[in-house]
This record gives structure tokens, C-alpha cells and sequence, in this order.
């Protein structure tokens, strides 16, 4: 079991962010139940995709204070939070059949947590409450989708397992860094870093998606792993260069 730090446990910054993690796992229960409804799933869909909500939300709430400088949680992160329920309800497809109703579901919901990316970074510039945690809580949400469509794009046979290398390598990076530590150095911001991360989720959701041939999907899906394996690398060169 994790324990809060008294830090974390005495500010009024806590009741918020637990409000919003309920908040999102209600969305997350809700919105499965209505993907069970339209979608062949096994009974276990929603239980797997409230579980998934309850780790993001378990880690998000003991990081919060991990740069987050307000005493409230902030609207930006209110619509990261539904993201967040939207990567959950796409992660518990994973193991569902290998048909065509899933593939369309995992599409249609990156393709909408796609279309938030941007809003919770407007949020956060138009009422000043840009932060550090906040950028992370943000990536990290990213990371995870392009796994879970990684994986799914792998489970119906639309790419081979290569393509999981996709959704892996945020966490390589992350595990590469406690060997080396200069890959713990900060970066500078990037929209280049952004524009990949985005071209890697549309690129998975294309590739999912039942109107793309298999062998088609796979070019689409070596092209943006491809692309991410650049931009990684160009982090990498320069965090060699200027990392502490």
C-alpha cells in the first residue's frame, strides 16, 4: 500500500483532487457500460476498465503535489481526468475479441482522447495554471494510449509484435534513465515532441482501424514507429550533450 506523504495529507489540495479522480472513475464506469451496450464485450469490460482508472488515479493523486504549485486542482486537469477515463475504457479493450465492433471502439476512443490533447494545455495557459505536473500528467496519459493501441493494434493482427516497440518506449526511456542518469535531465519544450506524440496515436488509430488493410497498417505503423524512434533519438543526442 502507498502512504501519503503529511504534505500531501494536510492540503486542502487533496479533497479536489480526490473529487476529480471520483469524478473520473463515475465517467469511466459510465461510458463503458454504454460501449457494453453497443459493442460485444465480456462481462469483465467495465470492472477492467474502472480497475485501470483506479491505478491512474491511484498514482495521480500521490504525485500531485509533485510540481503543482495551486491549491486547486485546475479545470486543465479536470478535462485531463476525463482523458484519463477515456485511456482507461480503451485499455479494457484489450483481450476483448479480435473483431471488428472493438477495433472500431479502440479507433473512435483515441481518436477522441486525440481531440482533447489540446485542450487541457489551453485550459492550463488561459487561466494560468501551466505546471509541471500537470505537462506530466498530460504525457503520461499519452504514453499509455499509444501502448494500449500499440497492443491492440498487435491483437487484431493488424501489425506484428514489433509494434509494441511503440507503445514501450517511454517506459525504455524511463528504466534507461536510473542506469544513466543524465536521461533524467530536463528538456526543453518542444513541439516537434508533441506533433510525434500526436502523429503516433492517429497513426495507432488509423492502423486499428478495420477499413485499413493488414498490410497497409503495418507500413502506417512502421512509418510513425519509425518517426518516434527519431524524435527519441534527437532528445537523446541532446540530453548527451547538455544532461547533467
Amino acid at each position: 500500500m502507498f502512504e501519503m506523504s503529511p504534505q500531501l495529507s494536510q492540503t486542502p489540495l487533496l479533497g479536489r483532487v480526490l473529487v476529480a479522480q471520483m469524478a473520473g472513475l463515475a465517467a469511466a464506469v459510465a461510458m463503458s457500460v454504454v460501449v457494453e451496450t453497443l459493442v460485444p464485450t465480456t462481462p469483465a469490460y467495465v470492472v477492467k476498465a474502472a480497475l485501470v482508472f483506479a491505478v491512474i488515479a491511484l498514482v495521480t493523486t500521490f504525485y500531485v503535489n509533485d510540481g503543482h504549485p495551486f491549491r486547486s486542482f485546475g479545470p486543465a486537469n479536470y478535462v485531463t481526468t476525463f482523458r484519463a477515463a477515456l485511456v482507461a475504457m480503451a485499455a479494457a479493450l484489450i483481450g476483448e475479441a479480435q473483431i471488428d465492433a472493438v477495433a472500431w471502439a479502440a479507433a473512435g476512443i483515441g481518436a477522441a482522447t486525440t481531440a482533447l490533447d489540446g485542450v487541457d494545455g489551453w485550459l492550463a495557459r488561459r487561466t494560468s495554471m501551466a505546471s509541471v505536473f500537470g505537462a506530466r500528467y498530460d504525457m503520461e496519459l499519452d504514453a499509455l494510449l499509444i501502448m494500449v493501441l500499440a497492443v491492440i493494434a498487435w491483437q487484431t493482427g493488424k501489425a506484428g509484435p514489433w509494434v509494441i516497440l511503440a507503445g514501450a518506449m517511454r517506459y525504455l526511456f524511463v528504466a534507461a534513465a536510473y542506469l544513466w542518469r543524465w536521461l533524467d535531465s530536463p528538456l526543453p519544450a518542444s513541439g516537434r515532441r508533441k506533433a510525434v506524440c500526436v502523429i503516433q496515436i492517429v497513426g495507432l488509430g488509423v492502423v486499428v482501424s478495420p477499413f485499413v488493410a493488414a498490410t497497409a497498417s503495418a507500413f502506417v505503423a512502421a512509418g510513425t514507429l519509425a518517426l518516434l524512434t527519431w524524435s527519441f533519438g534527437v532528445d537523446v543526442l541532446w540530453l548527451r550533450r547538455h544532461g547533467g
